[in-house]
């Protein structure tokens, strides 16, 4: 099927989203076009879209979305194509999901991590500070506990800690001191508006250009949606599907979510020696993947796409499993 002829979005009105990396990511996780590939984040659809441009009419692509939005939009694709298949639930469960399917084995796997433009743009969301709107922050809206709830219910340290870890945030403790006395005095933060009213107040110095709540909306998003837990579950679940030759993709977005894919590529690149048996027979375990390099945004892209600036593809190759 033409890519033309693929629907755009589930609706005229839909928000808009730029993929990124769009070209570097789809050449280099398809190497087959009659294989089966996962999309992990199918987000809008751009990544998709792009690989079924590229498949044989014998290949075949799973997607996984944890948002119902990007799910209605999924549908519309697969309804228009029979290659495609969409699932609602996160690329973490990937195993099950394509076990379920009867597919044991895959030629590549591409996750473009963190959250989309439509999330970010959609004021109902509460994903961005730039719009007052109640504090959710959830990919799925249909389960889980939002921001608001979470701030209501955690206890001074756990909020410090959280901002601490997935913010980065060095004004983290203050800024829980602040959420806990607003709370402790009736008045628990529900809304964006609220929660960067109380960090901006809380955070005496910032980087030019970077508003005072950035890191702290950063950390309850990925607190919210279980977003590096699923990272690591889903990337053991990749190497775990991939046949040899096929492909891991991964665009991060920040160094947390770059962190773990870097060592994680790292770790299964390297041939490790039993140190408990004899010398003899300590021959190396074979590694399991091998680093392909690392991609970053090119300047035009940049200029086209500020959003695109943090990003980071890493790619890596499943070495021959031994019978």
């Amino acid at each position: 099927m033409a890519a033309a002829a693929l629907p755009a979005a589930a609706s005229a009105g839909a928000l808009q989203h730029t993929t990124v990396l769009l070209d570097e990511a789809v050449e280099a996780v398809l190497t087959r076009p009659d294989g089966v590939y996962v999309d992990g984040t199918f987000g809008r659809g751009g990544h998709s879209r792009a690989l079924l441009a590229r498949l044989a009419p014998g290949g075949r692509l799973i997607a996984f979305d944890k948002d119902p939005e990007a799910i209605a939009v999924g549908q519309a694709l697969a309804a228009a194509d029979a290659r495609f298949t969409i699932v609602h639930d996160s690329f973490s469960a990937m195993a099950e999901a394509l076990a379920a399917r009867g597919v044991a084995r895959v030629d590549g796997v591409l996750l473009d991590l963190g959250v989309s433009s439509p999330q970010i743009d959609d004021p109902s969301r509460g994903f961005s500070f730039r719009f007052d709107a109640p504090l959710d922050m959830r990919m799925d809206t249909t389960r889980g506990q939002t921001a608001a709830e979470f701030l209501e219910g955690a206890t001074e340290r756990r909020i410090a800690e959280v901002v601490r870890d997935y913010g980065e945030e060095r004004f983290a403790v203050p800024i829980a001191k602040a959420l806990v006395a607003r709370r402790d005095g009736g008045a628990p933060v529900r809304t964006t508006a609220e929660l960067a009213q109380v960090v901006a107040r809380a955070v005496k110095t910032r980087e030019p250009g970077q508003d005072p709540a950035t890191r702290t909306f950063q950390a309850l998003r990925i607190l919210v949606n279980g977003e590096l837990e699923a990272l690591e579950q889903g990337l053991s679940a990749a190497l775990a599907l991939l046949a040899p030759g096929g492909r891991l993709a991964v665009i991060s977005f920040h160094s947390l979510e770059d962190r773990i894919v870097k060592t994680f590529i790292a770790r299964e690149s390297r041939e490790v020696v039993d140190r408990h048996s004899p010398a003899v027979y300590a021959a190396p375990k074979a590694l399991k993947l091998r680093a392909l390099g690392r991609t970053k945004p090119s300047d035009a892209e940049v200029r086209a796409n500020p959003r695109a600036r943090s990003a980071t593809l890493r790619v890596a190759e499943r070495t021959e499993v031994p019978a």
